[in-house]
């Protein structure tokens, strides 16, 4: 659902950063299936590095400013194997199987933006989703531990409900399943379903929470549909639209109010952008998006700065035919 401002985001970043990712460095696996076997042998947990080695600006920062850093190469294999999954415009150099391989799990697991960086467990099951952060190699790996307690408590949670019937059950089920991001759900469809058959009167909320992630998916393809046609007025009505109608909180009105970035940015109304990352970052400054924005403000003038030069060029480019007539 953030794939329009985390879009954006990388395109910016890239417009500014022009060297490359480690794309596949030390330390890193590149098959997916041994990563798996290798982290239920010895134990350890995925870290997945959805990356853009040749393209993606924050995906370059992310890897010269932690990954390609000592500290973290010491410490993050000591709970984690490392799987580097890139999508490069320069594609020369990786094989037609590992493309495929790394297409198929962007499809799988919903992968909107670069960089996007998936913990799973051994059996590859996701359970928490974080990007770049600054802060370097100590704050990343803090970060990092902070979020494996997500898989912790959702196993906590699931210990729990083998022990329930009923309702019950599905009420700590429904527990260990809030933990996780709710675009990666798709990958616990046994566990919903469960869910749905032990609470048939929607105690737990989960279909009224289901409701809403439907409810989001048509706002983008509304959204979508508009931008597509270069209407972008209409694009902001929709999401105008959606705000006085469902009054999103948290997260999730974070996730709306992304989706205004692309086209005021589109028509120039730079002011409006700033005030809505403001908005934005309000709610929480330290969410995915809430970092991002706030990463991008920070880039905005120079943004800003090269779109204006760009569309000057463009004009000047236009009018030179008519001048020489």
């Amino acid at each position: 659902m953030k794939k329009h401002i985390l879009a954006t985001f990388s395109l910016a970043s890239a417009l500014l950063l022009t060297s490359s990712a480690h794309a596949g460095g030390e330390g890193w696996l590149t098959d997916f299936e041994a990563a798996k076997k290798k982290a239920s042998a010895e134990n350890k947990d995925l870290l997945v590095d959805f990356t853009g080695s040749d393209w993606c600006g924050w995906c370059i920062k992310l890897s010269e400013e932690v990954f390609s850093q000592d500290e973290f190469k010491k410490a993050a294999p000591e709970k984690f194997v490392l799987v580097e999954l890139d999508f490069p415009n320069d594609q020369s150099k990786m094989d037609e199987k590992t493309i495929a391989q790394n297409q198929m799990l962007a499809k799988k697991f919903q992968i909107q933006g670069y960089p996007t960086i998936l913990l799973l467990d051994a059996d590859g099951l996701p359970y928490a989703k974080t990007g770049y952060q600054p802060g370097g190699p100590s704050a990343y790996l803090t970060h990092l531990n902070d979020l494996q307690s997500a898989r912790i408590k959702r196993d906590a949670k699931f210990a729990e409900a083998a022990k329930l019937d009923g309702v019950e059950k599905a009420k700590a089920l429904y527990a260990g399943l809030m933990t996780i991001p709710a675009e990666q759900h798709s990958a616990y469809s046994s566990i919903i379903e469960e869910i749905k058959s032990l609470d048939p009167e929607d105690m737990t909320g989960l279909k009224a929470q289901q409701a809403s992630v439907e409810a989001m998916s048509k706002l983008e393809q509304e959204f979508n549909a508009a931008a597509q046609k270069g209407d972008m007025a209409a694009a902001l009505k929709v999401v105008e639209t959606f705000i006085e109608k469902n009054k999103p909180e948290g997260t999730l009105k974070q996730e709306v109010l992304a989706f205004k970035i692309g086209p005021l940015m589109e028509m120039s109304q730079f002011d409006t952008v700033s005030e809505t990352i403001d908005q934005l970052v309000a709610i929480d400054a330290k969410s995915e998006i809430g970092v991002g924005a706030a990463n991008f403000k920070e880039q905005l003038p120079q943004i800003i700065e090269r779109i204006k030069a760009q569309k000057a060029a463009e004009a000047q480019e236009k009018a030179a035919p008519a001048a020489t007539e």
